[in-house]
């Protein structure tokens, strides 16, 4: 039997197989994209890359309960593929979900510099966890806000007062990168994975689509932030990352609790 709040290291699908059917509650998958970043994210071919892709989807979705929600990371080619794939299986669909990053990794003048990435949101029912009060976010105009807390907003006939604790999240996400968060001296510097997630962005969608106690599903777990999170956040997870080196680094990240 797989042991919680453990990261194995593990290939995907042998890991997978050992999953329980009907065990997560949440599963955050933030694969390979194809884009050559390092050995990890090289296929032979397009096909070969999507044969791979939509083996683990299907055995993702074999693991996630009735009442789960999957969220998958990928860039925007690749997702309407994999969008098209999980309504095919019957998932719901939620959102298309655009990351903006705030950084273009490959200035282009033949086409608009890309600075985005896509988070696929669906679930496995109906009967799914959304927690919309604790994702709210800053309205825009903060002193419009201050004053219509004090008068209200006159709106068909009625007053309107603004949520003290911000608006309902849009499926729009500024977040920086990690490579930019964590400038040393204003510089980016290297990080040990190429892709680490914001613990900030992670955070949001364990507390939109998760409670206190429920099992939060961490693939191709990288750097370890999925599984970090959701324990800071009193949820259980497991995962894999085949990376020795990763897989140390995750240890000891989640040792050390930072």
């Amino acid at each position: 039997m797989l042991e919680f709040d453990k990261i194995y290291l593990d290939d995907v699908f042998d890991y997978l197989n050992k999953v329980p059917d009907e065990s997560i509650d949440l599963a955050i998958i933030d694969p390979p994209y194809n884009q050559s970043i390092d050995k990890w994210d090289i296929f032979k071919t397009e096909k070969e890359f999507f044969d791979f892709t939509f083996k683990w989807i299907d055995l993702v979705i074999d693991k996630l309960k009735d009442t789960g929600s999957l969220y998958i990371f990928n860039n925007a080619y690749n997702s309407a593929f994999i969008l098209t794939h999980l309504v095919q299986r019957g998932l719901i669909y939620k959102n298309w979900i655009v990351w903006y990053k705030k950084d273009g990794f490959s200035p282009s003048k033949s086409k608009f510099v890309n600075n985005q990435e896509v988070i696929l949101f669906f679930t496995k029912t109906d009967n799914y966890e959304f927690n919309s009060e604790a994702v709210r976010t800053p309205y825009l105009s903060a002193e419009r806000m201050k004053s219509a807390a004090e008068k209200g907003i006159l709106k068909n006939g009625k007053r309107w007062f603004p949520n003290p604790n911000g608006k309902l999240c849009s499926d729009v996400w500024e977040f920086a990168s990690e490579r930019h968060v964590n400038k040393v001296k204003g510089k980016v510097t290297k990080t040990l994975h190429p892709t680490p997630k914001p613990e900030a962005l992670i955070e949001r969608i364990i507390l939109a689509s998760s409670n206190a106690g429920d099992v939060v599903l961490d693939l191709f777990s990288g750097s370890g932030t999925t599984a970090y999170v959701s324990r800071k956040l009193g949820r259980r997870f497991t995962g894999c990352e085949n990376n020795p080196t990763y897989h140390d680094y995750i240890t000891k990240r989640l040792e050390k609790g930072e």
